[in-house]
């Protein structure tokens, strides 16, 4: 859409200040659950002389229509302590953060997570955001996006009420992405990822100014830290489709920010997609974020590392599929043995492996690691040494050569059952008997 639209479209949209009451919309969104145990807290609330709102991302998926299940509540009190009486009330477990005025109440399927209405001020540019205990309308102004800074009331005497003091929701009508101030990016500069995470996952726009104060705001990225960075990644990486935000943030200029050599294009693409159909959730993650570098050398890959503060594990895949890649062309031989792949592969780390299986153009290598994936590293001899002891083979040396032997067997199919196994081994313990000096 042209920017010339998009302000056409605000002008249009952006000025409902109709109250609008969501209480049918709760009660129907809202498992039964968590329906009674947030009037069961708005109730306990009250009796404080405290309110209860349920805020954030919930309400604009509520609006939407999307599926939420982070359960956030801001309480004009001491939500701490609310929090400690309604976990001895529900025999929820509780972590609470003093500090912080936050707490989570963990139920067996599912949390909620509670906070203090605070105010925040940013000490400079980048910096973690110093809080204090505040209003609601506090506790909005100092959120990134407007369809992110509503609230909905959940006390007795106004409930389902939207509180909606920035037109979060004529801009979602309007799947418009709007700052709440011109210095929400310089404040924190994450919004800029974030947005482009929101933008991509509803297909909506930035509005015509967050749009112009995005791109003039860019360069704010080398302000925030790579703990913060690899986090926005890491939710972007949580997305059905992440490839989408990364190729925007491509376009936007921002992956150079990021680190210098990153690029999206078309292969990143088609390699996530590949990615997906693998149907192993837990290993996506790590493997987008292997798949983001693969094209890169080792001095860029460090390099990525240290900025980011990548964890040990992923750190060990990527730098393994680094070596790895360069190894791929003696994998491209369609007559070698399953015991020579995996003698090949053993030593390397298994989304290190996934991620090369992923990126190769070629069938054969693909076959051989997924071959590795699937069956030969789970492949092991069934006799162990107390059982070669009792056939008279001597712990040391020779029984770790005799339990290779078995198992390169094992692997290449030339032994199948126990009687075969102990067949080779007594071979094996004869010819060691013959060649001793």
């Amino acid at each position: 859409m042209q920017a010339t639209n998009v302000v056409r479209l605000q002008q249009k949209c952006c000025y409902n200040t109709e109250v609008m009451n969501l209480a049918r919309q709760i009660e129907q969104y809202l498992p039964p659950q968590l329906l009674e145990l947030v009037k069961g807290i708005s109730g306990q609330a009250a009796e404080r002389g405290e309110r209860v709102y349920l805020v954030g991302g919930i309400v604009r998926d509520l609006l939407l229509g999307y599926p939420n299940f982070d359960f956030d509540l801001v309480v004009e009190g001491d939500a701490v302590k609310l929090a400690q009486q309604v976990a001895e009330t529900t025999k929820a477990k509780l972590l609470s953060h003093r500090r912080f005025g936050t707490a989570k109440l963990r139920y067996e399927n599912f949390t909620l997570d509670m906070a203090t209405a605070r105010r925040e001020t940013y000490a400079q540019p980048g910096a973690l955001p110093t809080v204090t205990p505040g209003t609601l309308k506090d506790d909005l102004i100092r959120r990134d996006f407007s369809i992110n800074a509503m609230a909905i009331s959940l006390t007795s005497n106004d409930y389902g009420e939207l509180i909606d003091p920035y037109q979060g929701a004529s801009n979602l009508d309007c799947r418009l992405i709007r700052i709440l101030h011109p210095g929400s990016f310089r404040d924190d500069a994450t919004r800029i990822i974030r947005g482009v995470r929101y933008e991509q996952r509803y297909g909506f726009e930035f509005e015509a100014q967050t749009a112009r104060l995005l791109e003039r705001d860019i360069p704010m990225l080398d302000t925030i830290s790579g703990d913060r960075i690899r986090h926005e990644l890491e939710l972007i990486f949580e997305e059905k489709q992440p490839e989408f935000a990364i190729k925007r943030l491509g376009e936007l200029g921002m992956l150079p920010r990021i680190s210098p050599f990153l690029k999206s294009d078309g292969w990143l693409a088609e390699k996530f997609d590949r990615t997906r159909r693998l149907k192993k959730p837990s290993q996506l993650p790590l493997l987008y974020f292997c798949l983001l570098v693969y094209s890169s050398d080792e001095k860029e890959i460090e390099q990525f590392l240290a900025r980011l503060n990548i964890s040990a594990k992923l750190s060990r895949a990527m730098r393994d599929m680094l070596r790895l890649k360069t190894r791929l062309p003696l994998l491209d031989k369609s007559a070698l043995k399953p015991s020579e792949i995996y003698y090949m592969l053993r030593e390397y780390d298994p989304v290190a492996i996934q991620a090369n299986a992923i990126a190769s153009d070629s069938p054969i290598v693909h076959h051989h690691l997924q071959l590795f994936l699937t069956k030969l590293r789970y492949v092991r001899p069934s006799l162990d040494g107390e059982e070669l002891k009792g056939l008279g083979i001597s712990a040391g040396p020779e029984m770790g050569k005799v339990l290779q032997t078995l198992h390169k067997a094992k692997l290449d199919g030339e032994v199948r059952t126990r009687a075969d196994e102990k067949k080779l081994a007594l071979s094996l313990k004869t010819l060691n008997f013959n060649t001793d000096p």
